[in-house]
């Protein structure tokens, strides 16, 4: 795929790069570039290949779901300007 120096000089302005006008047919051949090569991928036949996060096979570490108080909630509430039974307090902002 071909890019043209107009296109080059909309999609500089549009990413707010500031290009001289002597740089602008490079800039369009790069962009040309990475579209070919893009192209190149698009001809890969990746139907049996499943999608990984890494090269290495690997698995996340998981741990148990549980709802706790963090363990210690007299130091959280320590910071609270106002805490009653329990809980942060705050001011009612709807009547």
């Amino acid at each position: 795929m071909s890019i043209d120096i107009e296109t080059a000089r909309k999609v500089a302005h549009l990413a707010r790069i500031k290009v001289d006008e002597d740089h602008l047919p490079a800039l369009a051949q790069e962009f040309s570039n990475i579209l070919d090569f893009i192209e190149q991928l698009n001809e890969v036949d990746v139907d049996d290949v499943e999608p990984m996060v890494s090269v290495t096979p690997m698995r996340l570490k998981r741990r148990e779901d549980v709802v706790t108080d963090g363990g210690f909630p007299e130091k959280i509430l320590a910071n609270a300007p106002d805490a009653r039974e329990g809980f942060f307090a705050v001011p009612k902002m709807v009547e």
